[in-house]
Formats: C-alpha cells, structure tokens, sequence
C-alpha cells in the first residue's frame, strides 16, 4: 500500500477502497440496494391509499409512533431517513465521481470519433439526474408542504389526492416513476454483476429479477396517481 504523499502515511482501508474504481462501484451498489428495499417498503405502504382515508393515515401516523415507546416518537423515522440520505448522497457521489472518471479515460482529442455511450449507460446517468430533482420536489410537495398549495400537516390521505388532482403533479410522478424503473431495470442487475452474484449460469434469472421489480414498482407506484385521475380514490 503506497504512502499518502501528503501525509506521509499509509491510507486507511476505507479511504483505499473508496479511492478505487471497485470501491466506488461496490458503495454504489450496496446504497442502491438499500433504496431500492426502501423503494419495495414505499411502494407497498402507499398501496394503502386503496383502502381508504382511515387506514392510509392510520398508517402514515403510525410511521411516526413505530418504536414506541422504547423509540421516541419519530426517533425511528428519522433514523430511517438518515439512512436513506447517506444512501442517496454516496450513491449519487460515487455515480457521479465515476462518470468523470469514464470521461478522462477516454481517447483524447487526437481521436477524430467520439465513442458512443450505450443506452443502459445514458439512461442510468439521466434517470439519476430526473430522480434526484424529483426527490427534492416530492418532499417539498407532500413532506414539508413548501410547494403544495393548500397543505395540511396530518392529512396525508387529502394531500396525496390533492396533488394528483393537478396537471403538473401528474406530470412530474408518472415522468419519474417511469425513469425509476428503468433505473431500477439496469441497477439491479449492475449491482448483482459489482458484488460477485452474477455469473453466466444466473444472468438470465438475475435480468428476470431486475425487469419484474422494475414493472412492480413501476406500476405500484403509478397505480396512485392513475387511480386519483380515474376517480377510484378521491
């Protein structure tokens, strides 16, 4: 292990693993892996909204009360909330640190052909970006309520119906969940191959795995909107 010429000495395990391309992509997977549980929880907790005002906010109170009383109120939702930032932030850095480091690697400006990046590549840079915008509009829309015109704090059931009934929530929902899925479609199988599960015997089954989660979540998440504009849940 080379010395830190700065320092004088030896780099941490930690720091050696994160400053590797196979660090970074292994921190990508495992916080990826840790959404996408997150995602799975999500998507089934909203499904409640089927079931009526009583049950879905019966259940968004209890997510502040799960833990108690050994928890505090809320102590455990902001645990799981601190978790998923750490999640989302190493995710993101790591994607984001090794997209610049495809970029320098590339041929440089004697080479007159730019090479192409693939689809799958595209679209998982672009997907990030629209989930990423999209995260800090859905906490600004139904978390704090900052860009949700007529807001009430404990009310989730009306809020949800509330920003399905416009355009523009519509719009900006269905846009995502249907990046998500992408994502999620070529992330899974990505992250299997980074973390030694894939092999040539499973990627049939692991690409089998990715597309029906990616359909799951997709169509669990786009059911609700889809069911406000309909009229099912009003």
């Amino acid at each position: 292990m080379a010395l830190d010429t700065r320092t004088g000495r030896r780099p941490s395990f930690a720091a050696t693993l994160w400053g590797s391309t196979v660090g970074k992509k292994t921190v990508m997977a495992v916080s990826g892996l840790i959404m996408l549980l997150y995602l799975v929880a999500h998507m089934i907790g909203n499904l409640k909204i089927f079931f009526g005002a009583a049950e879905f906010n019966h259940y968004a109170h209890w997510l502040r009360v799960v833990g108690e009383p050994f928890m505090h109120e809320e102590w455990t939702l902001w645990l799981v909330r601190v978790v998923l930032l750490a999640a989302v932030v190493a995710h993101a850095t790591s994607a984001y640190q090794l997209s610049r480091r495809d970029i320098k690697a590339r041929p440089g400006k004697y080479v007159h052909r730019k090479p192409r990046s693939s689809y799958a590549t595209r679209t998982m840079r672009w997907g990030g970006i629209i989930l990423g915008l999209f995260l800090v509009w859905h906490l600004l829309d139904l978390t704090t309520g900052t860009v949700h015109a007529g807001f009430r704090p404990g009310h989730p059931y009306q809020n949800v119906v509330d920003t399905f009934s416009t355009w523009y929530g519509n719009v900006i929902y269905l846009v995502a969940m249907l990046a998500l899925g992408l994502h999620i479609r070529h992330g899974f199988w990505s992250a299997a191959q980074t973390l030694g599960v894939g092999s040539r015997a499973r990627d049939r089954a692991l690409k089998t795995t990715a597309n029906a989660l990616a359909l799951v979540l997709t169509v669990g998440f786009v059911s609700v909107p889809v069911a406000v504009m309909t009229g099912v849940v009003s």
